[in-house]
């Protein structure tokens, strides 16, 4: 894979240290500035609806502009979103900088997977997109935890610090190592931005995006309530949660490079196997949450599973929008994002129910077998494309 593929990722990584931090960091903020943790908690839904809004809108503004412009000049607002929150002390000051950062990372997102695509030969997307996300799943793995650590042992505003920090030597890459042509010069034909909108009309398209976001509403559904299920059902103490998270970010890891090998000409197997699987392991979850001898290893498979499908079903979105290819990065982005928002918004429906802590799990559950049902009848299609091969 190409060497700015690992620049693309290394910022990758510092957004999305960004982007989970803040649970662990919630009620420091709230004392830090005088507010209700109820209140400090409005940071995320936040910082998640400003990458929902950011993808197309910023992908709009920056597919005239050269792409290492864009991504550099996307990278360093990220990061100056987090100097001016380090050194607020207003609350709106500090909502403002996480909807600024939001929108600059939606739009680094966007760019960044169009630019990943035209750095590999057409029928290596997939590869490409696992090294871009292999920078998320490694933030769960190392930069959350040790975002947590900083943050206990140095105060909050020491994590959105280092957060900055991280983007610098990212930012310097991307200027060494990006190719400077724009978006439209990398590709052929050069479409109408009408012509490329036109596009979310495709019925295949949008299945694509549809079951991607169920998949990803399954994966931070859960992952975003894990610390009750690891601390009350399972009865672990609190740096239990820290093993949990980077269990679950292993997996995820190991399951978006197996992906990335097989998205590409045989995403058949990929979806196949693992849709099944990734149903069945989340009741499982929730059956065996009170054992931490099963919950342990179930969450590195959960994460594993849950990237494997959720990033096949990304790179077919790229596939799917490939007559859009300055806005194609931007439609992956928002089926993530619409994802990352709706599933805790779902899962949060259940935690007053019978189910308490578990109802997340099986929420998680009801969201996959959604996208089977949908996904079934339509198995032919969804893998058709780049590859001709389709589900049995």
């Amino acid at each position: 894979m190409p060497f700015p593929l690992y620049l693309l990722a290394m910022a990758v990584f510092a957004m999305g240290t960004s982007e989970f931090m803040l649970a662990g960091l919630l009620p420091d903020i709230a004392s830090g500035l005088g507010i209700t943790v109820g209140t400090a908690g409005m940071l995320t839904p936040a910082f998640a609806i400003g990458m929902i809004v950011g993808a197309p809108l910023m992908a709009v503004l920056a597919r005239n502009w050269p792409s290492r412009s864009s991504l550099f000049g996307f990278i360093l607002a990220f990061a100056a979103a987090h100097a001016v929150g380090a050194v607020t002390t207003s609350y709106p000051v500090l909502f403002a900088t996480r909807v600024v950062a939001a929108l600059a990372n939606a739009g680094f997102l966007a760019v960044a997977l169009t630019t990943a695509a035209t750095l590999v030969s057409p029928d290596k997307k997939g590869r490409a997109l696992a090294v871009l996300l292999s920078g998320t799943t490694v933030a769960t793995i190392i930069g959350v935890p040790g975002g947590s650590v900083l943050g206990t042992l140095l105060g909050w505003r020491a994590t959105f610090w280092a957060v900055a920090a991280l983007c610098l030597p990212a930012a310097l890459g991307i200027l060494k190592g990006v190719p400077a042509g724009r978006a439209k010069d990398e590709t052929t034909g050069g479409p109408a931005l009408r012509a490329e909108l036109a596009q979310l009309t495709r019925p295949r398209l949008i299945l694509v995006m549809v079951l991607g976001a169920l998949v990803n509403a399954a994966t931070f559904g859960s992952f975003t309530f894990l610390a009750p299920v690891v601390t009350d059902t399972a009865g672990l103490g609190e740096l239990w949660i820290s093993v949990a998270v980077v269990l679950f970010g292993a997996g995820s890891f190991v399951g978006v490079t197996v992906a990335g090998r097989l998205s590409d000409q045989r995403p058949a197997p990929v979806l196949a196997v693992g849709g099944p699987l990734l149903l069945t392991g989340w009741p499982a979850l929730a059956v065996l949450a009170d054992k931490p001898a099963a919950l342990l290893p179930l969450m590195f498979v959960q994460g594993a599973l849950s990237f494997a499908l959720g990033s096949t079903l990304i790179t077919r979105v790229l596939y799917e929008a490939a007559e859009a290819p300055t806005m194609a990065g931007s439609y992956a982005t928002a089926a993530l994002n619409v994802g990352a928002t709706v599933g805790p918004l779902v899962a949060a429906t259940t935690l007053g129910t019978t189910l308490g802590n578990l109802g997340p799990l099986w929420a998680s559950g009801l969201l996959v077998a959604v996208a089977l049902l949908i996904a079934f009848p339509l198995r032919n299609v969804i893998a058709a494309g780049q590859s001709t091969e389709v589900l049995p």
